[in-house]
Parts: C-alpha cells; structure tokens; sequence
C-alpha cells in the first residue's frame, strides 16, 4: 500500500512539473516601448542617363588622321628598307648615299601614283597652318622666321615623291617650331624650302608631301 502511495505522488508531481515548465519556456520576450527601431534602408540611387559622347575635337582628328597616314607611310619605308643588304657599322659616305638612292628609288616605284596631299590632306594642311601661326605669331615670331630664312634659299619647284634637290641644304627648324608641330618618327622628318613645309623621308632623301605657303614671309 505504502509503494502504490509513493508512486501515486509521483506521477501527481511530474504531471504537475511539465505544464509549469512549457508556460515557462513560452513566455515571449516583450521589447521595451521606447526601443528604437531599425533604420530605413537608404534609398538607392536615382540611376542617371549615360553622358553621352563628347564630341570629337575636329583639330585633333585631323592631326590623329595624317599620323595614321605617316605611320603607314613608314611601315612601307621599313618593308622596303629591310630588302636592302645591311650597311656596315663602319659605313663610307659612299656606302651611305648608295643605300640611300637605292631606298628612295624603291620607295619611288611603291609609290608611283603619290600627289600632294596623300599624307597633308586639306584638313590637316588646314590645322598645321594654324599651328604655326600661334608659333609664329608669338613674341619671337619674327626671329624664328628669320633663324629659318637666312639658312633656306628655297628652291622654284618642289615635287612629292622626288628626291629633295641635293643643292639646297637642309634647314634647321628651332625647337620652338618643332614643339608646335606633330612628333613624327624618327624615319621623318619636317623641314623648310623656302616658304614650304615639307615632310621629307630622312633615310631616303624624298619628299613625301609638303604645304605650300606654310606661313607668310613678313611677320
């Protein structure tokens, strides 16, 4: 009897025990009133349209285009010139000026059609004029033109894709000039025949175009 007692209180105890337990265990956690809430997710932002394309500078285009056409000029240059057996490093001024006439005369055959204006067409004439002028146009505008001058007898006709006429010496162009003017590659050269600004092929002695009337005679 004592036995069946004590395992009645028992069960009356554990059937007491688990709902106290499950109401504990439910009981939700109440957040205090004043608990600040989340911060709203900033807005994203507002998406704008594309600029759109600046427009080309007319100038520069120019400019870009006749050195695309130098470029071309001289990978034909360094085709033909690879055709011919080397000069030795101890070259004679003989040597020299055979190899020379006979790049010019393949460069001559390549381009047989040539005119002016192939490589300074009217636009870039039109740009590198104005260049010159802003050179020119300077402070020392006047001594520059004259530094030119004095060492430049010109000559009466020029022609592209001709030799440049051997009797008239290669005038110095200032830096300052140079400096205003497009930078070519080292196989090109710009230089002054009288009051023409010619793009001259230094390995092969030949005009490859010119601008005439590239800037005024008097200051």
């Amino acid at each position: 009897m004592i036995r069946l007692f004590d395992r009645r209180l028992c069960v009356l105890a554990i059937a007491v025990a688990i709902p106290a337990l499950a109401c504990a265990g439910s009981s939700p956690s109440v957040a205090p009133a004043d608990q600040a809430k989340p911060a709203a997710a900033a807005p994203a932002p507002a998406q704008t349209t594309p600029p759109k394309d600046q427009p080309v500078n007319p100038d520069a285009k120019a400019l870009a285009g006749f050195l695309d056409r130098v470029n071309e000029y001289v990978t034909l240059h360094q085709k033909l010139e690879a055709s011919l057996p080397h000069l030795p490093k101890e070259s004679t001024p003989e040597q020299i000026d055979k190899n020379q006439r006979a790049l010019g005369q393949l460069i001559q055959g390549a381009r047989r059609g040539a005119h002016q204006g192939d490589l300074f067409t009217a636009e870039s004439q039109v740009v590198i004029k104005r260049l010159l002028a802003k050179v020119f146009g300077g402070s020392d505008g006047a001594a520059l033109k004259s530094s030119i001058m004095d060492e430049n007898p010109g000559v009466a006709k020029i022609a592209v894709n001709e030799r440049y006429p051997d009797a008239v010496p290669l005038s110095t162009i200032p830096p300052q000039v140079l400096q205003g003017l497009p930078k070519l590659p080292e196989e090109m050269e710009f230089r002054f025949v009288g009051n023409t600004l010619v793009l001259m092929d230094v390995h092969a002695h030949i005009i490859a175009d010119f601008i005439s009337d590239a800037f005024p005679h008097k200051p």
